[in-house]
């Protein structure tokens, strides 16, 4: 029997790629879904905790024992997650974000443990765990699809991005984490990059709708009422670029102090003393900034929701207590076992930074989300594309001039930071 020829192996080949393509596109569907689901639980959990139950008792706001007990119980179901089902509770938040094939079996283990985090009012962010119960939809079809490793990954990807991409307004970040995540593969990233892409805009589509239907009508993160900016001026890049410094330097420490928490010497039993002690800590940080002035849930959470806080500037004081206390309960959330993302309190400590700069300089608050924003994220993530991108998206239309110092700041941010660093690789898996 002859062997095949050049040509018949490279249509084969190119019917394998096209098949994993559509593959991809497929996933990008339930991924999608997968995420509305998981953002919409954690949305009505926080608000029946954390509103509701307030309200049933007379209350305002949260009474300072549920700020204080609240981070404890959720701790105990991260306890739960990290010791009872498999996977951890998913990746660990002091090693950056992970694309690395989740398998389906740690699914359970990530979910609880991201609720127990982001619902009960820990200091990460929800991006981590849709990247891996995007990535568990993809492995979900592996076996189905009977793909080589190199596919297994692809797939696993595809989920990922897909599961995203409407936390980071579309597939257009997705694709540039994707991208900063493998540059080193150079143009052989390109192939690995279409499927993901493809599950990203598809999956992207489930929130914007598609004809007459009008999609999921997820809450995007654009910051309202942000006045239009026009007009760069050489001050607003000298304070791009000071901004980006300061950042870097505030995560840096902030980061550090995570890792001195997670090497704390305890006897055996570590883990829930750690989970236990932080939730109460965290507690009480939130309480002593409610004490000062501050509003405890401003510290409490990922900050995506109090960046218009810090934006309103109405004292500089409330935003040092602020950034303050959102630091060090970021610091104790990271070090102390938590299972979230990272980069959504780096936005809130880049923009606290920016806001005291605002508030020195008399800068516009367009300029001051765009900049704190791209310096926050570059200096815990130490990528440089993904945040500038995220951050001209956050602002929107009004802020399409901040563009050159939005990328003084990130590159400002990630200059210092990998001098901070040591200049090594990222502590991630990415």
């Amino acid at each position: 029997m002859a062997a095949p020829t050049k040509t018949e192996q490279s249509q084969d080949g190119s019917a394998d790629y096209l098949r994993l393509v559509v593959l991809a596109a497929l996933i990008g569907v339930p991924a999608a879904f997968l995420a509305a689901l998981f953002l919409a639980t954690v949305n009505w959990l926080q608000h029946a905790l954390w509103t509701d139950v307030p309200h049933a008792l007379g209350l305002s706001a949260p009474p300072w024992y549920l700020v204080l007990g609240l981070p404890v119980v959720g701790a105990g179901m991260v306890i739960a997650a990290r010791t009872l089902l498999p996977g951890d509770g998913g990746h660990d938040p002091l090693a950056g974000l992970s694309t690395k094939p989740t398998p389906v079996s740690h699914g359970a283990g990530v979910a609880l443990a991201a609720l127990g985090t982001l619902v009960f009012g820990a200091v990460l962010g929800p991006e981590a765990p849709l990247i891996a119960l995007g990535s568990v939809i993809g492995m979900a079809v592996v076996p189905l699809a009977k793909r080589d490793p190199s596919g297994t990954a692809v797939l696993s990807t595809a989920g990922s991005f897909s599961a995203i991409s409407a936390l980071f307004g579309g597939p257009i970040v997705a694709g540039m984490l994707l991208v900063e995540a493998g540059v080193g593969a150079g143009t052989a990233l390109l192939p690995a990059l279409l499927p993901g892409l493809v599950a990203a805009a598809i999956g992207y589509v489930i929130f914007i709708g598609f004809g007459t239907w009008g999609g999921l009508h997820m809450s995007g993160l654009q910051v309202p009422d942000l006045p239009a900016y026009h007009g760069l001026h050489a001050g607003d890049l000298a304070i791009a670029i000071g901004v980006g410094l300061v950042a870097a330097v505030v995560i840096e420490g902030i980061r550090r102090l995570g890792l001195a928490i997670e090497g704390i010497p305890l006897p055996h039993g570590k883990l829930p003393i750690l989970l236990v002690g932080g939730g109460l800590v965290t507690g009480l940080i939130a309480l002593l900034a409610g004490a000062l002035g501050a509003n405890p849930q401003d510290v409490l959470f990922s900050g995506e929701a109090s960046v218009p806080v810090l934006v309103a500037r109405q004292s500089v004081v409330i935003v040092l207590i602020l950034l303050i206390g959102k630091g060090l309960a970021y610091a104790v959330c990271l070090g102390c076992g938590f299972r979230g993302g990272p980069v959504f309190p780096s936005i809130f400590v880049g923009v606290g930074v920016a806001a005291l700069a605002e508030a020195a300089f008399h800068t516009s608050p367009t300029l001051t989300v765009a900049i704190g924003t791209a310096a926050g994220m570059a200096a815990m993530t130490r990528l440089l594309f993904a945040p500038l991108l995220f951050a001209v998206l956050l602002v929107g239309s009004n802020g399409v001039d901040t563009v050159p110092a939005v990328v003084l700041a990130s590159a400002s941010s990630w200059l210092l930071t990998s001098a901070l660093r040591g200049g090594g690789q990222r502590r991630d898996d990415t």
